[in-house]
């Protein structure tokens, strides 16, 4: 069994390890706050509460950071950088940017590139790892100086707050908190008939360890990670269709902010199919690929399959009987607003609580409230409906707050603005025009425009500038408030000004 890591893994970072049998030597057993799971909402809650003085032990049974940094949030932005530096490349003639044997490229259509210009997918994959590693180090760093006892290993919680801990050799360890924390995140959902082989049907785990790209891919799952994958795909030439259930993509987000992506995606010849229902596939018969059956007796041979379909909770192993935890039909964790489960003095954040969204700044969020709540602190829940959200495709999509049509169906009287980027100077400038930010705000009964409900964007960078939509969404404010504040010109933040100011009623550029 190993055991305290001073959280790092040993066989990377060069740090001490002790091994134990149980006892642990010098090594405590007994801790403030045991926490299993090292991802996102994990970390944090070891971090914030180390940072208040609690003695912490955290439970991983790969390493820290989890999904969101080794197979997830983190390779995928890597990824989704190396397709907005190849469509960068491949525009640059546009820029007065000569490359020798290089095509006139269109920054914002398909991402051929050209002759002189190729992708070298495991020089990516080789730089991923790389960024990866450097914010592993950092992380177990950060986690080491404040004290925090990392144990490798899975994590299963016992009555009386006992946390047995199983090395993969099948060693074992028994620790104890005063309060746990379940933080043991997610993986990969799937679906029938798409059995995951790792080579021809993949889920985000395979991907993101690919070392050279496929010349199709069939992308199942329309949302935000399989708009990500198809988005980065494409622009990288590989031929993309992609398959939703659901009438449409990016389901959840407004309407219009998701044509434009529709729209996006259509204009660089990603095929997206909607409300179709897949019945399975079948080897091509080359060895190499597969065909999809789908629809009406349709087929379609793709080289690969991602599945996207959305992550499911990793419950497995993390409950033994007594514990009290509640576990739901679909395999979440009930927990309250204040992330406390059925049982007195355990919490649970993260992708394992049932009802939020699994996101990793979720999990952060998350993870201060349970430490403030166990240190008797005065807390605020998390508002879900209010969190912002942030899609990494091309062209990137970011939102909080309600959009148009879930203010309507909850009898709001709204009244919307949009400003397009094309009439921003900024957008124009880089030559990413397409998108637009729209502002939904409620009508009160003296007919004058109330609080801000929700701020939807998409468009070059949209993924930075929400923050001051969040922050007029989740502080109630008006659009003659937020109007006062003055934006930079010329900058892509300007469109978000400007749409507040129109709903004033005397808007600049936008009516």
């Amino acid at each position: 069994m190993t055991a305290p890591e001073g959280a790092a893994d040993s066989r990377t970072s060069g740090g001490e390890t002790a091994t134990s049998d149980g006892g642990g030597g010098d090594t405590p057993t007994s801790f403030d706050l045991v926490v299993v799971g090292g991802g996102p909402g994990g970390y944090a809650a070891a971090l914030y509460g180390a940072a208040a003085g609690l003695s912490v032990a955290v439970v991983e049974r790969d390493k820290v950071g989890g999904t969101c940094l080794h197979r997830g949030c983190v390779p995928a932005k890597e990824f989704l950088e190396t397709a907005s530096v190849y469509r960068s490349v491949s525009g640059a003639s546009q820029f007065g940017i000569v490359i020798p044997g290089a095509a006139t490229g269109d920054k914002d259509g398909a991402a051929s590139g050209g002759t002189g210009v190729t992708v070298a997918f495991e020089v990516s994959q080789a730089r991923k790892r790389t960024v990866v590693d450097q914010l592993y180090r950092g992380l177990s760093g950060l986690m080491k100086g404040r004290g925090i006892t990392v144990f490798a290993g899975t994590g299963t919680l016992h009555p009386g707050h006992r946390v047995r801990v199983v090395g993969d050799d099948g060693s074992s360890l028994e620790i104890e908190g005063t309060d746990v924390v379940l933080a043991a995140g997610s993986v990969p959902r799937t679906i029938p008939g798409f059995d995951i082989d790792g080579t021809v049907v993949l889920t985000s785990d395979e991907v993101l360890d690919l070392e050279s790209l496929p010349a199709s891919v069939a992308v199942i799952g329309g949302g935000a990670i399989g708009c990500e994958f198809a988005s980065m795909l494409s622009d990288l030439g590989v031929a993309v269709t992609v398959f939703e259930a659901l009438p449409s993509i990016l389901a959840g987000c407004d309407e219009d902010i998701a044509s434009v992506v529709a729209r996006s995606f259509r204009k660089r010849g990603i095929d997206v199919r909607t409300g179709v229902a897949l019945h399975g596939h079948k080897p091509d018969g080359s060895g190499r690929g597969t065909v999809i059956s789908y629809g009406d007796g349709e087929e379609l041979p793709v080289d690969a399959v991602v599945v996207s379909v959305g992550r499911r909770p990793r419950t497995d192993d993390l409950l033994a009987p007594g514990t009290g935890v509640v576990v739901d039909e679909r395999g979440f964790v009930e927990a309250d607003s204040f992330m406390r489960t059925a049982a007195d003095g355990v919490w649970a954040v993260g992708d394992l609580v049932a009802g939020t969204p699994q996101l990793a700044h979720v999990g952060f969020a998350e993870a201060i409230v349970v430490v403030r709540s166990i240190l008797g602190e005065q807390v605020v829940p998390v508002d879900y409906s209010r969190v912002p959200w942030a899609i990494y495709c091309h062209p990137e999509v970011a939102f909080a707050g309600m959009t148009e049509a879930a203010a309507r169906a909850e009898g709001y009287e709204v009244v919307v603005k949009k400003d397009p980027f094309g009439g921003n100077s900024r957008a124009r400038i880089l030559g990413e025009t397409d998108g637009l930010v729209k502002v939904v705000a409620e009508v009160r009964q003296d007919g004058s425009t109330g609080r801000i409900l929700g701020v939807h964007m998409v468009g070059p960078w949209v993924t930075e500038q929400l923050g001051a939509g969040y922050l007029a969404v989740n502080w109630e404010a008006t659009p003659d408030e937020v109007a006062q504040f003055i934006q930079p010109h010329p900058s892509l933040s300007e469109a978000f000004g400007e749409t507040v100011l129109a709903l004033t009623g005397r808007g600049l550029h936008v009516g």
